[in-house]
């Protein structure tokens, strides 16, 4: 009940979050124009005028995609672009835009290996990106040890501080499934399941468009049937594939 109650409340901040802008900038010349996809092949089909603002939303070789203050989509040239304003009056930074880019993939898959609880773990996950910000992520671990066996199925929100950064820090919030299988010599003690929850933090590196790497610590509480919960701390570094 406690890791279901926690859930809600990770996906309705995931939702509110999701709502942000990605980017937005501020027309300076006298027009700038949209076309209907991502190349002079398009024909022209909109004119954004001096003064209004866009949202970018994503690149493709040299081209951007768009959207006005009144909903409408399409794509302008990288060398229009360069010629808008952040909405503060400062020239817009095209390397940013070009990093920007890459938080724009929706899935995202990875693996990671490390410590938990003094047990070799291995994870695997696989996540969505609500926003640039935020992201929710399901995953599963194997942890062995020299008494048992650990086995973790879990749902984490992912909210990066700074995503337009190359190395970003970020703050996780997990809820899950532990099962523990002891060791055969341990014959009195019997396989259990229980519920967990954990915060964690970490940093993110973009290595290449597709490809970061990833290291993070939780701190986990197991409730237990026992009188006291268990407390596990995890530490772990891995690699995580944008597509």
């Amino acid at each position: 009940m406690r890791c279901c109650l926690l859930l809600a409340l990770l996906l309705a901040a995931g939702s509110v979050d999701a709502a942000a802008p990605v980017w937005t900038v501020q027309i300076t010349e006298a027009y700038l124009d949209m076309r209907t996809g991502p190349g002079r092949g398009y024909p022209v089909f909109n004119t954004v005028e001096n003064g209004e603002s866009i949202n970018v939303i994503k690149k493709r070789t040299g081209w951007y995609k768009v959207k006005t203050a009144k909903d409408i989509t399409g794509w302008v040239a990288e060398s229009g672009l360069e010629q808008t304003r952040e909405l503060d009056g400062r020239p817009v930074n095209i390397n940013r835009i070009n990093l920007d880019s890459l938080v724009q993939h929706r899935w995202r898959a990875g693996f990671a290996s490390g410590d938990f609880g003094g047990a070799n773990v291995l994870s695997a996950y696989a996540g969505y990106v609500f926003s640039p910000n935020m992201s929710i992520e399901l995953g599963l671990s194997q942890a062995l040890g020299a008494f048992a066996e650990n086995r973790v199925a879990s749902v984490t929100l992912v909210h990066q501080f700074i995503p337009e950064k190359r190395l970003t820090p970020f703050f996780s919030l997990t809820a899950g499934m532990i099962k523990t299988n002891p060791s055969a010599t341990l014959v009195l003690t019997e396989d259990r399941t229980d519920q967990l929850a954990a915060a964690g933090a970490g940093v993110r590196a973009w290595i290449t468009r597709r490809f970061v790497f990833r290291a993070e610590y939780r701190n986990y509480v197991v409730f237990t049937s026992r009188d006291e919960n268990q407390e596990i701390d995890e530490w772990k570094a891995g690699f995580t594939f944008f597509f």
